[in-house]
Order: structure tokens, then sequence, then C-alpha cells
């Protein structure tokens, strides 16, 4: 890529590193990766059915109404509607 286009694709403000990656990069990183394994590190999940929960860690909770889906790759609340896969967790986290 010239210099010249790649300056002037980072000189927008609303251009983001994730719009840079390829879909093809972010789909390949998500084949390899295990989104338990990922949240894990982050926030203690516990074993509940086929899936996990989790106090939600984007908002106060008492109750977990945070779900991680091992089958689906995903995650979701209940609580606040948060949700996506590996990558839009740790993006947001």
């Amino acid at each position: 890529m010239a210099h010249s286009v790649w300056r002037a694709r980072w000189s927008g403000a609303s251009l983001r590193i994730s719009d840079v990656i390829p879909d093809s990069f972010k789909q390949e990183l998500l084949h390899r990766v295990d989104i338990v394994d990922v949240i894990e590190r982050y926030v203690p999940l516990k074993k509940g059915g086929a899936n996990y929960v989790a106090c939600c860690p984007f908002h106060s909770e008492k109750t977990p109404s945070f779900t991680v889906s091992p089958t689906k790759q995903f995650y979701h609340c209940f609580g606040c509607g948060v949700h996506g896969n590996a990558i839009s967790f740790l993006m947001e986290y």
C-alpha cells in the first residue's frame, strides 16, 4: 500500500484498527481460539448446563446473567444485552 494512501486511511477519526484487519484473518482467528478460554482469563465462569455463566463484566449485577456458549462461540448478557464473539469481548473489555 502506498504511503500516502496509508496515511490517508489513518487520518480519519472514524477509522479503527478493526477496520484495517481483513475479515478472513478475523475468521481464522475465531476458528483457532475457544471463547471460554478467552473470557475465563478475565471473568470467573461457572458451568451451567451446556453453557457457562457469570456476573456480567459490563454492568453491575448480583445474579449472573452473562452466558458464554462454547458450541456457538459467542457470549450474551440477558441483563444489559451486550453480546459478541471472542474478538468483540476483548475489544469491549
